[in-house]
């Protein structure tokens, strides 16, 4: 299939959503995820001009690296939940891990990696029983007590609930949001803090309009619609 018009469509929805917010559309990086096409389908998206990429499981993760290793401007994102085991394998390919999820994790990095990985602190704002990732309390305490050289938080992550009701998605989304405010304001070396990672097929639009600054859209992406 063709996946100019989908593209076409989430591009002109960021674009409104941006200007909703008083903000650029620059300000906004959309990340194809595609764990559920193979890398035709990849390459595909590459000549629509597409740079950002991300993948959920080791192994394809780096899979798909090697096969698209001659298109050397794309960037890579890993997404999912990662295991400690899987962290050396996965680190030379990464520019961007949106899952730093707990402690052990972020010792892993730290002892394996030999430059700076730019890392999402993964943020179960809406404290869901089945969501992975620190609290607002411990994403504080932590950042505020890591003493990492290699281990670079560029900014927070989240995924809201499965839900159409706009004022719960606003809400989980302003608390991302003022938590990354108050962890900047703080200018802890190693964790600048910038950065957003939140919204995707479902509500990509309202995430931008609370400030992401990184949307990972799969569905509305690589399928027919």
């Amino acid at each position: 299939m063709s996946y100019n018009d989908n593209l076409q469509k989430i591009e002109t929805k960021i674009a409104k959503a941006a200007q909703t917010s008083g903000r650029d559309r620059s300000d906004v990086h959309l990340v194809a995820v595609t764990k559920t096409v193979d890398v035709a389908a990849m390459e595909q998206l590459y000549d629509l001009g597409v740079r950002h990429f991300g993948e959920n499981r080791a192994d394809v993760f780096i899979e798909k690296v090697a096969a698209l290793a001659d298109k050397t401007d794309i960037v890579w994102h890993y997404i999912g939940s990662l295991q400690t085991r899987k962290v050396r394998a996965i680190l030379p390919h990464t520019s961007f891990l949106h899952s730093l999820d707990r402690k052990s994790l972020a010792d892993e990095i730290e002892k394996r990696a030999t430059e700076k990985v730019a890392c999402f602190l993964q943020v179960n704002i809406s404290e869901e029983e089945t969501k992975h990732g620190f609290n607002a309390e411990e994403a504080l305490a932590f950042v505020q007590s890591q003493n990492y050289q290699h281990v670079e938080i560029v900014g927070l992550m989240t995924m809201a609930p499965n839900t159409d009701d706009e004022q719960t998605l606003h809400h989980v989304f302003q608390g991302l949001k003022a938590l990354q405010l108050e962890i900047e304001k703080l200018g802890i070396a190693n964790v600048p803090c910038h950065e957003l990672s939140m919204g995707m097929t479902n509500d990509f639009e309202i995430a931008i309009e609370d400030g992401a600054t990184f949307i990972r859209v799969g569905r509305a992406l690589v399928e027919e619609n």
